[in-house]
């Protein structure tokens, strides 16, 4: 599923919701910005501060029980805080559901009850909006932004064996094959995503 790599100790004893962690996937190649000379995306100053900072920074906000921060394509060790827990994963090129599941089997080996999921190219989601999907009385919730679902996606441990493990879907596959146990959590903000250096000149 991947290796994790604790750089802090689980804050459950002061987290608001201590059942639940959060997850922010980061492992991909981000091959329409990334190369040699530009770097990783997610290392890309943006605002003052690397990308990946702008998605991380909410969820550990919003004081999960812990945040697991899944890599691949590059080592962002030195951009992140160290709240954070880093969790390997080796088959990032099999695409997105790999690296859900390497949040999953963190949460399920730390024994949570739930995971809240976000990506790390999307840094304008709001703390709100991570709580917001957090506090759903649902098996899955997900964030909607003007009527489209985006993320963050609370995943219940119920749901988890139902997950992809391979392909460039995780969450969408599993709300399309079981919509009766998903709720649409109305958020503000902006879920933009960051794929381009044009759309870091937009969104900046």
């Amino acid at each position: 599923m991947g290796n994790s790599r604790q750089l802090s100790a689980r804050s459950a004893g002061r987290a608001s919701y201590p059942a639940v962690a959060a997850a922010l996937l980061c492992a991909g190649a981000g091959s329409r910005y990334s190369s040699e000379q530009r770097g990783h995306k997610l290392l890309a100053p943006f605002r003052g501060k690397p990308l990946v900072l702008w998605a991380v920074e909410p969820a550990l906000a919003a004081q999960f029980g812990a945040t697991f921060v899944v890599t691949g394509a590059v080592d962002l060790s030195k951009a992140l805080p160290g709240t954070v827990t880093i969790v390997e994963n080796g088959r990032w090129r099999d695409g997105q559901a790999a690296s859900l599941q390497a949040a999953v089997g963190a949460a399920r080996s730390a024994g949570f009850d739930a995971v809240v999921v976000g990506l790390g190219d999307q840094p304008l989601i709001s703390v709100d909006a991570w709580r917001a999907v957090a506090d759903a009385e649902s098996l899955i919730a997900v964030a909607t932004y003007d009527g489209r679902r985006r993320n963050p996606v609370k995943l219940a441990g119920p749901v988890w064996d139902e997950l992809p493990s391979t392909g460039d879907e995780g969450a969408r596959a599993l709300m399309r094959a079981r919509p009766e146990l998903v709720v649409e959590v109305p958020c503000a903000g902006d879920p933009v995503d960051i794929d381009t250096e044009d759309d870091i000149v937009r969104a900046t």
